[in-house]
């Protein structure tokens, strides 16, 4: 909502500036409550600026390269993730936990404060430009919804009510949902066959290796072939890459497992962003992508909790059975294309 009053930089400015304490607070941390407070401040500034930048990539480059565009911030995102994970990995193992793991932190923090507040121009414009020129369509299936809808009504159309629009936020939060089951339960399922600490890393980093990587592709694709069918696919290849790291019990399963589920997530991921652009109107789309984010991203704290309530009873196995069985269930047959007619 604040990108709505007061533009998208400025949001884009304050997020990162909530994200420069936390690696200090974690080099400094006495106990764990710096290290909650720390993560709090982490989750503000991901909410502000991972969501600003996804709104100030759709606003000005319109329908025909929405998918490029969101497969790019996607790579660039997830991409960094795998790097960082590997290079934190490799600093912790050469120099101790702390300080050396979260200096690099610090300085993408200050990097990227620098080039927000120097360099990055502000985009509701685009937006208000394409909301003046923007006729409704009449098909249902894209940019079919009024302008003029109250907050209620945008919450309740990206949650329940436009079909695509809520298979995406649906779709969004059993995604995240698998991510946060493979943060939580993977390194257990590996240390616990007695992997050495290597391969554990390895196999830790390739799922957003090639989750980033992937998007490269993926993302300008449903701007040709559609959103829909990149979508489906996607998510059953989840499920089947699931069930693959469930029936398996060593590195080379894993290791083909996780590069399907990254494989698959990268087909689904950018495109649900996509799809979001496409149905919402221009004068409340940056609200409709905060809503849809919310739903995904609470994805990872469902994962997390989910994953631990089954892995403590019937086994990790077992855990990572259920988010297949999950995924393959998520894709919801109210999805409708809505990549729009021009763009094909």
């Amino acid at each position: 909502m604040a990108r709505h009053r007061h533009g998208r930089k400025p949001v884009l400015v304050g997020g990162w500036l909530f994200a420069v304490p936390v690696p200090p607070m974690l080099v400094l941390a006495p106990d764990w409550h710096w290290v909650i407070a720390a993560n709090v401040l982490l989750g503000i500034s991901q909410g502000l600026t991972w969501s600003t930048a996804v709104v100030m990539k759709i606003d000005p480059v319109g329908p025909r390269q929405r998918g490029l565009a969101m497969g790019l911030n996607e790579a660039a995102g997830y991409g960094a993730v795998a790097v960082s994970s590997l290079l934190a990995g490799y600093l912790a193992g050469q120099y101790g936990l702390r300080p050396a793991p979260f200096l690099p932190g610090l300085f993408y923090t200050v990097l990227a404060l620098l080039l927000s507040g120097a360099f990055v121009r502000e985009t509701a414009g685009h937006a208000r430009l394409e909301s003046r020129a923007h006729t409704p369509g009449t098909d249902g299936t894209h940019d079919h919804l009024p302008k003029d809808l109250p907050n209620r009504q945008i919450l309740m159309q990206t949650t329940l009510r436009e079909p695509a629009l809520s298979s995406a936020s649906l779709a969004g939060l059993v995604n995240n949902l698998n991510f946060g089951l493979s943060r939580g339960l993977f390194p257990l399922l590996f240390t616990t066959a007695g992997l050495p600490v290597a391969q554990v890393g390895l196999l830790f980093a390739l799922y957003p290796g090639v989750w980033g990587a992937g998007q490269l592709v993926t993302g300008a694709l449903s701007d040709r072939i559609g959103r829909r069918q990149l979508i489906t696919a996607g998510m059953g290849l989840q499920a089947a890459a699931l069930a693959v790291m469930a029936a398996s019990s060593g590195f080379t399963g894993w290791a083909a497992g996780t590069v399907l589920l990254g494989a698959g997530t990268a087909m689904a991921y950018p495109t649900l962003l996509a799809v979001v652009g496409d149905v919402a109107h221009p004068a409340w789309r940056a609200r409709a992508v905060g809503i849809s984010r919310v739903w995904r991203d609470l994805g990872y704290a469902a994962g997390a909790v989910l994953g631990g309530v089954i892995a403590d009873s019937p086994g990790l196995h077992a855990a990572v059975w259920s988010a297949a069985a999950i995924s393959a269930a998520a894709v919801a047959s109210r999805m409708h294309e809505t990549l729009p007619p021009r763009c094909g």
